[in-house]
């Protein structure tokens, strides 16, 4: 999966780092499969990783463990 990270949002309060929402377009090598959103990180989990490719991780991380989730019962 081919991830792209599009924006970077990063939200301050009392001028410390609160949270950062880190937003991404992606598509398989074939483009048949396609997918967008954003992930919010705490500033704790973006302090070091800052850098593009371990952006890309924790994108492809978090998406995975939400694709792999069991849905609730309703």
């Amino acid at each position: 999966m081919n991830i792209q990270i599009t924006n970077v949002n990063m939200r301050y309060a009392e001028g410390a780092l609160e949270s950062v929402q880190v937003f991404f377009n992606g598509q398989d090598q074939e483009r048949t499969i396609s997918i967008s959103g954003y992930v919010p990180l705490a500033a704790e989990e973006y302090v070091g990783n800052e850098s593009v490719t371990a952006l890309t991780g924790l994108i492809k991380q978090s998406v995975s463990e939400r694709l792999l989730e069991t849905p609730a019962e309703v």
